[in-house]
């Protein structure tokens, strides 16, 4: 059964309804907010399951990387962005400062500089 998404005309709140069948989809339901029943119906978004080897590939392919420039860190942190998507994952805090500090227009070496431990591997110092 699916989920439709409706917007309060009165309030412009963004409503999530679990719909039993599809006669029941004809008639929206009251809002949360505000209680109106003038809500549209809106396109949702879609999710498309790809293997993790199609993900793997799309970071590497080369017209992934045509509108980065590699000299504007806010072009750099939307690749970044991007591609953390893609992988899937939770990156960790340390990703997610980088990002933001990029997208604040920061240069990799001023984060590089603030950040003594980032892209030393913990392993390095057991090689020593």
């Amino acid at each position: 059964m699916p989920i439709y998404e409706y917007r309060c005309q009165r309030c412009g709140k963004r409503v999530s309804h679990f719909v039993r069948s599809f006669a029941a989809a004809d008639v929206p339901p009251p809002c949360p907010r505000c209680q109106s029943t003038d809500l549209r119906r809106l396109v949702s978004r879609i999710a498309v399951l790809a293997s993790e080897e199609s993900r793997l590939e799309n970071l590497v392919d080369p017209s992934s990387l045509g509108d980065v420039d590699e000299n504007d860190p806010r072009s750099v942190a939307r690749w970044m962005r991007r591609m953390g998507r893609e992988v899937g994952e939770d990156l960790g805090p340390e990703f997610d400062e980088v990002v933001d500090r990029l997208e604040a227009g920061e240069s990799p070496e001023e984060i590089e500089s603030s950040m003594p431990d980032l892209g030393n591997d913990p392993g390095d110092a057991a090689d020593e």
